[in-house]
């Protein structure tokens, strides 16, 4: 193992430190993954908090301040909690008395500790939320706490968008100025065609379809939908989208028809980006499409809008509009190819500061 990249503490250091100065652990190397959020339970103040704090973000909602603000405090708050929580009630683990995306990224994060810190001692791993807790502050200055002056923060969306990548960063940066000994950070970089990526994606995609009783006529990659706005400005999540499938029909070997890109998770009035997912859903089904499967490239873990949205409420379109066999295929989680993943950006982002090969 190579050392010179950051040797760790040694006792004759200490011993240069001011007299009464308090111990100051260092040395080591944070690992920090961020997945969106969730909810801390499903009754209306917890979900009021959460959808608060969410749709405040600039990034997410980009109107008119003092007209959103009176539309989601007066308006959204006073309803949507309700609603969204009876969504959430019916994906909660009950078991551990949280949402499924905490369980799988906490699992995540747990993993790549298990094949990645054996490798080099210095390594710490943490997981959080950008919305909800666990929080990015508090991750942030459990790590410094742990003598991290170093730390990776990998924001878990394989397609950039400002509404989840940059937002992460927002945090992340906020964070460091209210800290004395800030650390030194890096952000992994999305990943929308690493080759690691797209086989995780064709592995799991075929293993699922091998399972059916049935072979899909088509299939959707159905990705998180921003409004189209933000992507006339610059922001280049459909392209990156779109690069993803096209790389993954390659590698497949389909034509480009058989596998086709949607999105899902609109909200509001304006226009998104399209062709909508539920849309295409319904107008398929209308068409003589029996047989679908729908998998999501763009998220890492399963959450609301795969388990609820995707598998409940679009299989209820299909069905309702003709279609007889729907599919949906899990998000690569914390399986073996998924965890692989991750890895792969880890060891590729720690270069310079660790030696994992």
């Amino acid at each position: 193992m190579d050392q010179t990249t950051m040797p760790p503490r040694t006792p004759s250091a200490e011993a240069h430190l001011p007299a009464g100065h308090p111990p100051v652990a260092t040395g080591k190397i944070g690992v920090l993954i961020v997945n969106l959020g969730t909810p801390d339970a499903t009754d209306y103040w917890s979900m009021r908090r959460y959808l608060r704090e969410f749709l405040s973000d600039r990034r997410v909602i980009e109107v008119n301040r003092a007209l959103w603000w009176f539309l989601l405090n007066v308006v959204i708050l006073s309803k949507r909690p309700q609603a969204k929580g009876k969504d959430y009630d019916t994906i909660w683990n009950r078991e551990l008395n949280e949402g499924p995306l905490r369980t799988i990224t906490r699992s995540q994060s747990d993993k790549l500790a298990a094949s990645l810190g054996p490798r080099d001692a210095r390594l710490v791993f943490e997981w959080a939320m950008r919305y909800g807790n666990p929080s990015i502050p508090a991750r942030l200055e459990a790590l410094e706490r742990q003598g991290c002056n170093r730390i990776l923060l990998v924001p878990l969306y394989p397609q950039y968008a400002a509404a989840t990548t940059a937002t992460v960063c927002d945090k992340a940066f906020d964070a460091l100025k209210t800290m004395r000994r800030q650390p030194v950070l890096r952000v992994a970089p999305p990943w929308p065609e690493e080759p690691t990526y797209i086989e995780a994606l064709a592995a799991s995609l075929e293993r699922g379809l091998a399972a059916l009783d049935f072979e899909p006529e088509i299939v959707l990659a159905s990705f998180h939908g921003i409004p189209k706005e933000y992507a006339d400005k610059g922001d280049p999540y459909p392209e990156e989208c779109a690069r993803t499938v096209r790389r993954l029909c390659e590698r497949l070997g389909w034509p480009e028809e058989k596998l086709r890109l949607t999105f899902q998770s609109r909200f509001g009035k304006a226009e998104w980006l399209q062709p909508y997912t539920d849309k295409t859903v319904e107008a398929l089904a209308k068409s003589g499409v029996k047989r679908m499967a729908v998998i999501t490239p763009g998220f890492v873990a399963d959450c609301l809008e795969t388990l609820e949205e995707i598998a409940g409420e679009n299989a209820e379109i299909f069905h309702h509009n003709g279609g007889e066999r729907f599919h949906f295929i899990p998000c690569l989680n914390d399986t073996t190819e998924g965890i692989k993943v991750l890895e792969t950006v880890v060891k590729r982002e720690l270069s310079g500061w660790a030696v994992l090969d």
